[in-house]
């Protein structure tokens, strides 16, 4: 088994993403709202904190990789979950290229002859190398990516606070009185909309909660938050403080080196630079991390091919780093580089990605109240939150609404394989009535097609579904039935009794399952009592004997006096 990860290893992998964000946020935020900017921030930063009991509700009751698709998975129909999946995808695209690319951009500013799109790639097929080498190595390099930024960003601060007192308040003062744009409230509008992407990795915690120790998760929670918190709001504030707006705006692409330049001298600038490049880098990490996390769940549940899921001696899902590192090259190769257009598949994907988070939230307390959690976010900050981040897309698109077209154009091609997979045995049953209509003579072409057709079915039905049932009635196990002919390709369904030594299934319940039978004559439905104590090991036990993989057993939700955490039981997934 291998090493869980601990509170600096989980929170630097996703803390490099997310305190990233202060090199580009701050700057943005200051050119749409003006002087108002740093309140933006803390708006963003009291949206987040409604998140952390919400990110904290959700993965606490279900702690399995996945993010946004596990939620949704697990409280509504698999379509839904693999829309949220194709999101988390794409943003997780973007964010490898944009901030890969930013990177090397920020080292060409150092050395001028690097080129930065060839380093782009090597960059990136750096940590493809690394991450199939297993989480515990990728983890390390964070953990010192992490420290050096935090250390960076404390020094930059610093020098800008002995700057500030020591040169007196004549530029915030200035910077204060310049008139705004339409006005307070729709600065603050369109501050907030664009700070909304300072969040972004906020979400990356939950695809790889897995590889964390108890506990970890809301931790890292908290962890990101206090960085968000404290660094973005204070480097707006402190830029208004020692420059005039009109220099930031100007200097957007690389404020806080020019900062450090301002307050400290030529070393801090480059100081702040040389971090910029690693944490960046770490951000490229993060995705690869994440995403890792993500597909191989999305594999478990036959939503991408199975044998993306084939592991190295190491145990990391080597063919997911693969494809994500080719995918991720094939994108910056032909944008060009050009990063305006990848930054609306990143704002809209991300943001995307959190309403939904937030919506699997209000799906989990209605559709699984009896499920465990150990803490659980308030309905008002529900609300909120989810408002919140509808609103800051409608920002972002009112901004730019070139970027919305271009996000449309890239989730497309995502969806039509996702869903070819969800769908496939409907379109493979298409392909066999087109062949019956095109070839109507059944001559030797249609035989061949027809008969590999027809066994790429068998296949995909073939596999077993099971439920564990805790003597449901006969419409609770409809509800099951509906559930797995409306999202799973299958015919045939185990329903099993767990029992203890000296009890029987009621004759009553074995005529519903006569009835259920009846019900759904295109499914092979048969019924099991199994002697023994229901939980992990017999869960096991019955996987091996059938040959039955656990992501395909299914129960209802527990209740509070269960015995077991939902994490012991492996993949089983809640249905009803």
């Amino acid at each position: 088994m291998s090493k869980k990860l601990n509170q600096l290893e989980a929170t630097a992998i996703c803390g490099n993403d997310i305190s990233s964000s202060c090199l580009y946020v701050s700057a943005l935020a200051i050119v749409y709202a003006g002087q108002y900017a740093w309140i933006s921030l803390l708006m963003v930063a009291a949206i987040l904190f409604l998140f952390r009991s919400i990110y904290g509700e959700v993965v606490g009751a279900l702690p399995l990789n996945g993010g946004a698709y596990n939620a949704l998975l697990n409280t509504t129909k698999k379509s839904t979950a693999a829309l949220a999946a194709a999101l988390t995808i794409l943003s997780y695209m973007a964010t490898a290229v944009i901030s890969g690319s930013e990177a090397i951009k920020y080292v060409h500013s150092i050395w001028d002859f690097i080129p930065v799109l060839p380093v782009t790639i090597i960059l990136m097929f750096g940590f493809m190398a690394l991450v199939t080498q297993g989480i515990g190595e990728s983890s390390k390099v964070a953990i010192c990516i992490f420290l050096f930024h935090l250390f960076s960003l404390t020094l930059l601060c610093s020098f800008c606070i002995y700057y500030f007192i020591f040169n007196g308040f004549d530029t915030l003062l200035l910077n204060f009185q310049a008139p705004v744009k339409g006005g307070i409230a729709t600065a603050l509008f369109l501050g907030f909309s664009a700070a909304m992407l300072g969040i972004s990795g906020f979400e990356s915690s939950a695809n790889y909660v897995e590889e964390q120790q108890d506990g970890v998760f809301p931790k890292t929670l908290r962890n990101m938050w206090i960085v968000v918190t404290v660094f973005n709001p204070l480097v707006a504030f402190l830029a208004l403080a020692i420059l005039p707006i009109d220099t930031v705006v100007s200097n957007q692409e690389s404020l806080l080196s020019h900062m450090g330049n301002i307050a400290g001298g030529n070393w801090l600038s480059l100081l702040v630079a040389v971090d910029a490049a690693l944490v960046l880098s770490g951000a490229v990490l993060t995705s690869f991390v994440g995403v890792g996390g993500l597909m191989e769940r999305m594999a478990l549940d036959r939503i991408l091919p199975k044998f993306m899921m084939k592991k190295n001696k190491r145990g990391s899902s080597y063919i997911i780093f693969i494809f994500f590192f080719i995918l991720c090259t094939s994108i910056l190769l032909v944008t060009e580089g050009d990063l305006a257009k990848l930054a609306g598949v990143y704002t809209i994907a991300f943001l995307s990605v959190m309403v939904l988070f937030g919506f699997g939230n209000l799906l989990l307390k209605i559709n699984r109240k009896r499920l465990p959690r150990p803490e659980r976010s308030s309905w008002i900050g529900l609300f909120i939150a989810i408002v919140a981040v509808i609103v800051a897309i409608v920002g972002n698109v009112v901004l730019n609404p070139e970027y919305f077209t271009i996000f449309i154009e890239y989730l497309i091609p995502a969806l039509i394989v996702v869903f070819f997979m969800l769908y496939r045995t409907y379109m493979l049953r298409g392909f066999l009535i087109f062949l019956d209509y095109v070839f109507p003579e059944h001559g030797p072409i249609f035989k061949t097609l027809s008969q590999k057709t027809r066994k790429l079915l068998a296949a995909i039905n073939s596999q077993q579904f099971v439920f564990f049932t805790n003597y449901d009635d006969v419409s609770t196990l409809n509800l099951v039935m509906q559930y797995i002919t409306h999202n799973e390709s299958t015919k045939r369904v185990k329903i099993v009794a767990i029992l203890d030594e000296g009890k029987r299934i009621s004759k009553g319940f074995l005529k519903d399952i006569e009835v259920l039978d009846r019900a759904y004559p295109d499914i092979d439905i048969e019924f099991v009592e199994e002697k023994g104590v229901f939980g992990p090991k017999k869960i096991n036990e019955l996987s091996k004997r059938w040959h039955i993989p656990s992501h395909f057993m299914f129960i209802g939700s527990p209740s509070e006096k269960f015995p077991y955490k939902i994490q012991d039981l492996g993949e089983v997934r809640l249905i009803i």
